[in-house]
């Protein structure tokens, strides 16, 4: 069972962290803000079971959930009790009022395990069969995106895009044109979307087309940093965790 906590006070986590292992449950991570937790998501393999502070050094952790679509199980955990509805909208195994008693923590986890069915059990719908069946060779991906300029919509082949990026909330592709246009999308969402053997996700911020890059040189803390025929904007970098996936990716 993959389990994380987050939670904006450290000694908190800490204490946390120590019962879980009572409990023979070991923490993946700790996260301590909704601005650390967004990129953590953005970049890694989501959960099994969140532990959840409510209010964080930054803002309301519901303030994660309104940006990435979170499927794993949340039990929370806060010193005060008027956030409880808004908790129990989301998926929400339990709510947990600080200091939290061993006993009732044991009783959470329980009520997690006994909701959750084993992994031989798992069940699929009728589309992630689907999915699994059909070879990615044959799976069809965007070939375009329609654009607005003006008052027109402009059709943009997916073989003239040299990568994707977001910036200020919003999501833009870059043309080998060095044209920019603005997307009514997400890069979330483009992951479903774009031709996995020619755009890689090398950061939580951009994907790069395979045809489009010059070069690649070697960044500090190891990570790499990658030179587009046209795009020079911003410091293209592939994200250390990427590194190791985007080096098998190129080959």
């Amino acid at each position: 069972m993959k389990v994380i906590i987050i939670e904006d006070e450290k000694p908190s986590a800490r204490r946390l962290q120590r019962m879980l292992s009572h409990l023979n449950i070991e923490t993946e991570t700790m996260l301590h803000s909704v601005e650390e937790s967004i990129q953590w998501f953005q970049n890694n393999e989501h959960p099994d079971l969140i532990f959840l502070d409510i209010q964080l050094s930054d803002g309301l952790s519901f303030e994660i959930f309104e940006t990435i679509n979170i499927k794993s199980a949340v039990i929370f955990t806060t010193a005060f009790d008027e956030y409880a509805l808004q908790a129990f909208k989301l998926n929400s195994i339990d709510y947990l009022l600080k200091p939290i008693d061993e006993d009732d923590l044991a009783k959470a986890v329980k009520k997690y395990q006994e909701r959750t069915p084993k992994k031989q059990a798992v069940t699929l719908d009728f589309n992630d069969i689907k999915k699994l069946l059909v070879n990615p060779i044959d799976r069809e991906y965007k070939k375009r995106f329609s654009v607005k300029v003006g008052q027109h919509l402009k059709l943009i082949n997916i073989d003239d895009i040299e990568c994707f990026y977001s910036e200020n909330k919003g999501t833009y592709l870059y043309t080998n044109e060095g044209r920019n246009y603005l997307l009514d999308t997400t890069l979330e969402q483009l992951e479903d979307e774009l031709e996995p053997h020619t755009f890689f996700r090398i950061n939580r911020k951009f994907f790069v087309n395979i045809n489009a890059i010059k070069d690649m040189v070697s960044y500090t803390n190891s990570r790499l940093q990658i030179k587009l025929k046209t795009y020079n904007d911003d410091e293209v970098i592939v994200a250390r965790e990427r590194v190791k996936d985007f080096k098998a990716w190129l080959e």
